[in-house]
């Protein structure tokens, strides 16, 4: 049995973009559409939600929780990384803010024949829609065992990836407790394990067949281009692949690391603005999810105005 699934940050993220009455907003990740939710609300009578999700199963269940707000609220079927062009073809030059929750949801965690717990029986699946090619299992069985190790070591940080590699590369597992079962046996329990020892590979496997971390960079490089000046962007990470990506490019973005002149001048302006210096971490004890979740938020900054 799973956990209900209960939506990360949503006050925090709510707080954080400060939706106005006719403003509009993009969630990058509707999922089941708690944070579109909390935005729609804050924004009524006459603001607009745009969501978006490559999971047909989540567009269904958010179209279903959302109806009662008619028109105020669109959504389509795409990965974040391509919402860029999503935004041309709807004639929206930039929105007032937007929120992504990275990462796979706890609806489809739960679901077994999703193949994206190793706690229950289901098919080594772990696509996130229908957009996606291969199965976790095409992975596993195509992959040679150096770049199955590279896989475990950069997408999981994996420090058994070499062994587990050997023992599971070019094989074809079916389920996700058959490939649990030799992960089980391929690394040390030593004390108290703090980790089930499947949930370093299982991530990196989930992160290369959904092509998690080219979506968000895809994402980081077009996130001015989404917002109206003065927008914000809320992202939720939950592991420091993600997170550390999204600082990165936020800092960037705000001029910090960029080229200085002989005054210790910024030779470019920033374009942008951190909303606070430390992500902001959830307080809700009663969701497991949400302990991990680190949550940024940045500003696009008004054009600079013209010199004379």
């Amino acid at each position: 049995m799973g956990v209900a699934h209960q939506t990360v940050l949503k006050q925090e993220v709510v707080d954080a973009l400060v939706p106005v009455d006719g403003g509009v907003y993009l969630d990058c990740t509707l999922g089941w559409g708690g944070h579109s939710e909390a935005l729609l609300q804050a924004s009524a009578p006459a603001g607009r939600v745009i969501g978006i999700d490559r999971d047909p199963a989540a567009l269904e269940a958010a179209g279903e929780r959302l109806a009662p707000f008619g028109s105020r609220f669109q959504s389509f079927e795409s990965s974040f990384g391509a919402v860029a062009p999503l935004l041309e073809v709807l004639n929206i030059e930039g929105v007032d803010g937007l929120v992504a929750d990275l990462g796979v949801s706890s609806p489809q965690i739960d679901r077994a024949e999703r193949g994206f717990s190793f706690m229950q029986e289901g098919p080594l699946d772990m696509r996130m829609g229908p957009d996606v090619d291969r199965t976790a299992a095409d992975l596993v069985e195509e992959s040679d065992e150096s770049s199955l190790a590279r896989i475990l070591w950069d997408f999981g940080e994996e420090r058994h990836a070499r062994r587990i590699a050997r023992a599971i590369a070019g094989k074809r597992f079916e389920t996700t407790l058959d490939l649990v079962r030799v992960l089980d046996d391929c690394i040390p329990v030593r004390g108290h394990q703090r980790i089930h020892p499947a949930t370093r590979t299982f991530q990196a496997l989930r992160i290369v067949v959904n092509d998690e971390l080219g979506q968000l960079d895809q994402l980081l490089e077009n996130l001015l281009s989404l917002l109206r000046p003065g927008g914000r962007a809320a992202l939720i990470s939950f592991h420091s692949l993600e997170d550390r990506r999204v600082k990165r490019a936020f800092r960037l973005l705000a001029g910090e690391g960029g080229e200085k002149d002989a005054y210790g001048d910024l030779l470019e302006p920033p374009q942008a603005q951190l909303i606070g210096r430390r992500a902001v971490r959830s307080t809700d004890e009663s969701n497991p999810r949400s302990r991990s979740a680190r949550m940024r938020v940045l500003e696009r900054l008004p054009e600079p105005e013209p010199s004379c």
